[in-house]
């Protein structure tokens, strides 16, 4: 339905729609008409949601800071996945991946050549030299959060240490581009440029994705467009930076036994962090990490 200029704002902010958020529509619209891929209302997320995610972020981020202190050579991955239920739930949490389309666990766990999507399990045990990314996401009060970290198990090689630090960095570079109007793919040319520099590639069928409301919500963000594609960034849309930065080849494949957890093709090693950020008015906010 059309708003008047004097009725309240779509946004919830109680203020007239004229004083709100009427050129922000009238700039979408525009935007539109010429083509550009620009996100609904539906995308855009309020001062009152921002907060309410944040909150959901604080459980998120105590799980990795947990998982953190103690995370060893000799642990299960399932013992991970204990840590994450406990304090999500002692915080008044739900984690999110926890029955997601049948996933049975509350965390992912991926380790060395695992790109994404691991199980945990008692019978997986970190081992001296292993790299694993622990992936955590979170439903507080129906708000959603999700972010993952690296951690390095004993004596790392030197190769390993560079590919998770490029990536790290890499994400870093693609939170640099995040700015109102301009595109998801400014972000994306960022980052794979950045990790092809060092020698390493990017994972192609396997993005970030917007979140907030739900768990998954559009956009699909790539991290192997170029510049000037994809949906443009406009101030409340929230989403994931995560790229997933293979040694080799950047193909990948699906387990079949298990139909989630998702391995490098040749072998290599992967590695992932991943930020939770929403656009604001100057550039943007991490609120997840």
């Amino acid at each position: 339905m059309k708003l008047g200029r004097n009725d309240p704002c779509w946004c919830g902010s109680h203020r007239k729609y004229k004083s709100c958020h009427m050129m922000f529509d009238d700039k979408l619209e525009k935007l539109r008409e010429q083509g550009v891929l620009v996100p609904d209302h539906s995308l855009i997320k309020t001062p009152e949601q921002i907060e309410g995610i944040k909150a959901s972020a604080k459980i998120n981020m105590a799980c990795l800071d947990a998982v953190g202190e103690v995370i060893h050579a000799g642990m299960s991955t399932q013992e991970i996945d204990d840590i994450v239920y406990r304090v999500t739930t002692e915080m008044g949490g739900i984690p999110a991946p926890l029955n997601y389309q049948g996933f049975p666990k509350s965390v992912c766990t991926s380790i060395n050549d695992v790109v994404c999507h691991g199980i945990p399990d008692e019978d997986m045990i970190l081992e001296d030299g292993d790299i694993v990314n622990v992936d955590v996401s979170t439903i507080y009060k129906g708000y959603f959060s999700d972010s993952s970290r690296m951690f390095l198990i004993g004596n790392v090689s030197d190769n390993d240490r560079k590919l998770v630090q490029v990536t790290k960095e890499a994400m870093e570079k693609g939170l640099e581009k995040v700015r109102p109007w301009t595109h998801l793919g400014d972000m994306a040319q960022a980052v794979h440029e950045y990790v092809e520099k060092h020698g390493f590639s990017v994972v192609r069928e396997i993005g970030g994705h917007g979140i907030g409301l739900e768990f998954h919500e559009d956009p699909w963000v790539s991290y192997v467009a170029n510049a000037g594609e994809e949906m443009m960034m406009v101030p409340g849309l929230c989403f994931t930076i995560e790229p997933m930065v293979n040694a080799g080849k950047p193909d990948v494949v699906l387990d079949d036994e298990d139909g989630w957890t998702i391995y490098t093709e040749d072998g290599s090693k992967s590695a992932q962090w991943e930020i939770q950020v929403v656009v604001t008015e100057t550039g943007c906010e991490v609120l997840c990490w």
